[in-house]
């Protein structure tokens, strides 16, 4: 098999695994809570933590509330997309959502206070997410051809550029951004007081969450239980087109 279609069929394969995979990373940074130095709570250190994911969190919010169905998505089953996104966001960078998500795991990283282990996870995060964009662009260009071949010549994969900004054709749609959003947004703050728990139980063999996870969770889960209810049983939050 030619490398190219290696790539692109690895891509696909851990396109469709995208939502669980990652969650692996658990595994080596328990093991680096147990087997590494104490760490130990720090209110103002943590603070930054929750600013690193939280601003991942903006990017996607930002993104997926201006993108109109069919498009920046979170299907597992395969590639979509009804149309190119080529403005607001998209005319900064091909693929916003992942950089957010990037963002979103380098908080909990950097939970752990090690430069290598950061740096593993970096490195690890570009291997595995190269393959899904390669992947992606594939499907792109095949369904799109020169349209998107112009626009990708001229937009950077992950860093940002501001010298061709265009204004998003779409208002910002804080409905959509919530039906969306509300799993990764909570999916964050569950890792984060597993972090803290299976750090107060390894210093401790105390079975707490310190003050900032608990009065973090607690909403946050308050949070994705209303959005869950109006998502599953109600239309409210239900916009046309998007």
């Amino acid at each position: 098999m030619a490398l190219v279609h290696e790539m692109e069929k690895s891509g696909n394969w851990l396109f469709k695994r995208r939502g669980w995979l990652p969650v692996l990373f658990l595994i080596p940074a328990f093991a680096f809570l147990y087997y590494g130095k104490r760490i130990d709570y720090d209110l103002s250190t943590e603070i930054i933590f929750i600013v690193v994911g939280m601003s991942g969190q903006l990017i996607r919010a930002l993104t997926v509330g201006r993108t109109p169905k069919g498009t920046s998505g979170r299907n597992i089953k395969g590639q979509v997309a009804r149309q190119i996104n080529t403005t607001g966001i998209y005319s900064l960078l091909r693929h916003p959502l992942y950089l957010g998500n990037f963002l979103m795991w380098l908080g909990p990283v950097l939970f752990l206070r090690s430069l290598w282990f950061t740096l593993f996870f970096c490195l690890l995060y570009f291997l595995y997410y190269e393959r899904i964009m390669f992947a992606e662009e594939q499907f792109l260009r095949k369904k799109f051809g020169d349209q998107y071949d112009i626009w990708s010549g001229k937009v950077r994969a992950i860093l940002p550029s501001f010298r061709n900004y265009q204004k998003a054709d779409l208002p910002f749609s804080l409905r959509n951004v919530l039906k969306r959003e509300y799993h990764g947004l909570a999916n964050m703050f569950i890792i984060f007081s597993l972090l803290d728990l299976a750090r107060n139980y390894i210093n401790d063999l105390n079975i707490m969450l310190n003050p900032l996870w608990m009065w973090s969770i607690i909403p946050v889960m308050i949070f994705w239980a209303v959005i869950r209810i109006l998502v599953k049983r109600t239309k409210t939050l239900s916009v046309k087109g998007r």
